[in-house]
């Protein structure tokens, strides 16, 4: 069991024995994080775990506390007692026939002497093949640019740990792919959040950031962004192209969604100083992928000794998987599919919460809900997981732990249709309730 999980059960069983009652107000995390000898990272998906159980609320300047108890009644009840939650989570698409589709690709590697390659060990120029058919997919001319790890989170790892030092400082955006968060403390990055506005990153922003102390890179997500789904505008993406290059600082651009759009590369704009990081798993499948890095070749050899010395690199099975299916047409069918259903779930969500402040991008499987007052993220995702639905509060995207939004990220992949229209009907509901006063409101 995860640690994160083992502590939380303690606490839950606190709450269910009335050691700790409604209305209790938990320590600071970096507190609790000392008191149970755990990172302050996983203090933090204590927390969080907590309330999307529901026996927490988090308030943005006043704490964490132990809910007063259940909702009042006639709130609605989306499942059964023994019903399975609705994810709204996660975001991980799968398209229809997808597993069959996969099975006749995997037969392949079942003939004499391709599954015997396929186990041995590769490093992180892959093969020639796998190069091959890697830069179609990513549309650089020059195949040898390409390098391989085990995933896009590796990618990422490894692009990051080859252009920043241990202590350095590494720019990213006010809101960010959380994983990434994480992934710099245990490198020993220091993350840098950089002012934004409707149209990205801005670069007076950078600029200013990195006189104040040098920034030895920065990491974006100019299209699709995760999780306001923003795809930056033509103009901003040049003048911040333009500042990179003028402060001579590398960017690491993160196109793990950029299949949905129709969006070019900003390593375009500035592609000696750019590594472009992709994966496989949001096209076909997070259970057996492969992540892609497109590298100039003064950085080259930095990125590869990178993956390696960081145990990034991918497995042959999976690589040689992934050759095949990019070579027979797998992974190009799955993506049009995926982009397809992206966009019939958009017009699902668009239609369900209409009237609320919600971001959803063309053909983006995850959308942005700015929550109407008075709610808090993480107290609306405790009372939406008390009515079997789970969402993301936007403090988990923060970069900047005094800049917590009160907006929600909606996964939009993971439930059929009908589920996902009636899951937002419930949500939509409870927004317009308004959260249940706590003890602690009340005293």
């Amino acid at each position: 069991m995860d640690d994160f999980r083992r502590v939380a059960d303690a606490v839950a069983a606190d709450i269910a024995a009335g050691r700790l009652r409604p209305g209790d107000r938990l320590p600071p995390q970096r507190r609790f994080a000392r008191e149970h000898r755990v990172a302050a990272s996983t203090a933090a998906r204590v927390y969080r775990e907590l309330a999307l159980r529901g026996l927490v609320v988090g308030e943005v300047g006043r704490g964490t506390f132990v809910r007063s108890g259940p909702p009042a009644g006639g709130a609605p009840a989306l499942l059964e007692p023994s019903g399975a939650p609705v994810d709204l989570e996660l975001t991980y698409p799968e398209a229809d026939g997808q597993e069959e589709r996969l099975a006749a690709g995997l037969a392949r590697l079942r003939r004499p002497g391709v599954l015997a390659a396929a186990l041995r060990p590769v490093g992180p120029s892959g093969t020639a093949a796998a190069r091959r058919e890697a830069a179609a997919l990513l549309g650089v001319s020059d195949p040898e640019g390409v390098l391989f790890a085990a995933n896009g989170r590796q990618a990422i790892a490894g692009a990051v740990a080859a252009l920043v030092p241990p202590g350095g400082r590494l720019g990213v955006e006010p809101l960010t792919y959380p994983v990434v968060k994480g992934l710099l403390a245990r490198i020993g990055v220091v993350a840098v959040p950089l002012a934004a506005d409707e149209d990205g990153l801005r670069p007076d922003a950078l600029a200013e950031a990195h006189r104040r102390a040098p920034l030895s890179a920065v990491y974006l997500q100019p299209t699709l962004h995760n999780p306001t789904g923003l795809t930056v505008p033509e103009e901003r993406r040049a003048a911040l192209a333009g500042t990179l290059s003028s402060l001579d600082v590398p960017l690491v651009e993160d196109r793990i969604w950029s299949f949905l759009a129709d969006e070019p590369p900003m390593a375009e704009l500035m592609p000696g100083r750019t590594i472009v990081v992709d994966s496989l798993s949001k096209r076909v499948s997070p259970g057996l992928t492969v992540g892609f890095l497109v590298v100039p070749p003064g950085l080259y050899g930095r990125v590869a000794n990178a993956l390696r010395t960081g145990a990034w690199l991918p497995t042959g099975y999976a690589l040689e998987a992934a050759t095949g299916w990019l070579a027979d047409g797998t992974v190009a069918a799955l993506a049009e599919a995926k982009r397809q259903d992206a966009a019939s779930r958009r017009a699902i969500a668009l239609d369900r919460l209409e009237g609320f402040a919600v971001s959803a991008a063309p053909r983006a499987f995850f959308c942005w809900w700015e929550l109407p007052g008075p709610w808090r993220a993480e107290a609306f995702a405790g009372a939406a997981a008390r009515l079997g639905i789970t969402v993301t509060p936007g403090a988990v995207f923060a970069t900047a732990p005094d800049a917590t939004p009160a907006a929600v990220r909606l996964g939009l992949a993971s439930p059929p249709h009908d589920d996902l229209a009636r899951a937002l009907d419930v949500l939509a509901d409870l927004a317009r309730r308004g959260p249940e006063p706590t003890s602690a409101d009340t005293t």
